[in-house]
């Protein structure tokens, strides 16, 4: 069974248990790094936890919520290898796997009804990277990145 890793704050806790029906049902064994209720908590501690598994390799794909969708996206777009994409239909998440081979999705819990969630998780899922042209971007976005790191 394919792993995912899923994590959210409180903001996105009850769209990540709908999203975790979505994944299973998908064929996914949903690795849940959290939050576990809807008390307050701090998005990068979640974000973090996603975002690391990602970039180590562990796991290949993840998927983060948060009220807007917009912090998880800055923190996990700070770990090497990992591109978050923020959907929030069916066209963003099509590009991001097409276009720009997201490995994190991102969603948010107070912006994005459950059934549109349902929609961008499968077309995300479903979705392959285009490759040729838009491998180019990647690796001038994998340059950037060593580049800062040896700052």
């Amino acid at each position: 069974m394919k792993k995912i890793a899923i994590g959210s704050d409180h903001g996105g806790f009850e769209l990540k248990e709908v999203v975790k029906a979505v994944l299973e049902k998908e064929g996914f064994q949903c690795i849940d790094f959290g939050t576990t209720d809807k008390e307050s908590v701090d998005y990068p501690d979640y974000a973090e936890k996603v975002a690391s598994a990602v970039s180590s390799g562990e796991i290949k794909r993840g998927v983060l919520i948060c009220g807007t969708g917009i912090g998880m996206s800055m923190v996990a777009n700070r770990f090497p290898d990992v591109r978050a994409g923020l959907c929030f239909d069916i066209y963003t998440a099509k590009m991001s796997r097409e276009h720009n081979n997201s490995n994190v999705l991102v969603l948010g819990g107070r912006t994005t009804d459950k059934k549109t969630a349902e929609e961008i998780v499968k077309t995300w899922l479903n979705t392959e990277f285009a490759g040729e042209r838009h491998q180019r971007r990647l690796d001038k976005l994998n340059k950037i990145e060593k580049k800062i790191k040896n700052c």
